[in-house]
């Protein structure tokens, strides 16, 4: 299951990049981005889960956290997209995913701190310090961290409502919920956009952009599954090292190519998973 997210996530960063490029990244392309997405992903989803309802109260509560942390970072990613090549871009987003999830699970989870998970940590620290690079606009950093954090804080959303004792549904249907509540939140951002800014969408923009919300949703479920079986602390730096790996070898199929700054953080990062997995 963490196999195919990996690769559904670097799949879907490709896809953020070539809508960013098809519509530009204002508020009202952003929105329709998320809108549309989270259309598409509760369609697959629900065939997911049967076409059947399931609610709780913390299911409706974790599914809007959820919700609002996806759109804020679909929102950051547009806008740093715009500014950093592929393989950069996912280098901020998958070391945001993979350190808050380690930190919640070793220091409020009980999850061993092993010599492996500490190499880790290190490494991808590192890499990032290494990668941080100024965008080409004055405030650019602005959005990068956005994707670190917003990325990292969904791997917690998880982790707490896979570990809650509380009253609540089945994974699918909290997948379901999260894609319902953005669809509702992003379509009432994009009815007031679409009156100040008009926007056309191209087949391709369309297509890029249901792509993205069915491989989100689709991979987001996967994880949130494997986690009654992984640790964070374990789960999250295998997403991390495999998204960059995949990437890397898209980024080759777009005009910015890696630099060598980036191959060394890429490095660095392998390096750390490597660590985890033999340590």
């Amino acid at each position: 299951m963490v196999m195919a997210a990996v690769v559904m996530f670097g799949l879907q960063f490709f896809c953020n990049q070539q809508y960013e490029r098809e519509c530009k990244s204002g508020l009202c392309a952003s929105m329709m981005f998320i809108f549309g997405g989270a259309v598409a992903g509760l369609v697959v989803l629900l065939a997911v889960n049967g076409f059947q309802w399931e609610f709780t109260p913390f299911t409706l509560f974790m599914a809007s956290l959820a919700a609002f942390d996806g759109m804020a970072f679909n929102f950051c990613s547009m806008k740093a997209l715009g500014k950093i090549n592929l393989s950069l871009y996912s280098l901020f987003s998958m070391l945001g995913g993979m350190v808050l999830p380690f930190c919640l699970g070793v220091f409020f989870f009980d999850e061993q701190f092993t010599l492996g998970k500490t190499v880790c940590l290190v490494a991808v620290i590192a890499a990032l310090f290494l990668s941080v690079e100024k965008g080409e606009s004055k405030g650019g950093i602005v959005y990068y961290i956005g994707v670190f954090v917003f990325n990292g804080l969904s791997g917690v959303i998880s982790k707490f409502f896979q570990a809650s004792d509380l009253p609540k549904t089945s994974e699918a249907a909290y997948s379901v919920w999260t894609a319902v509540v953005t669809a509702v939140l992003s379509g009432a951002v994009l009815v007031f956009a679409l009156r100040k800014e008009k926007l056309k969408l191209s087949r391709k923009a369309v297509l890029m952009m249901s792509g993205n919300g069915i491989l989100n949703r689709v991979a987001n479920f996967l994880l949130l599954l494997s986690l009654a079986y992984l640790p964070a602390s374990v789960q999250y730096p295998m997403i991390t090292g495999g998204v960059m790996i995949v990437s890397t070898l898209l980024s080759y199929f777009t005009p910015n190519k890696p630099k060598i700054r980036e191959w060394v953080s890429l490095a660095l990062s392998f390096a750390g998973i490597m660590a985890l997995v033999l340590l």
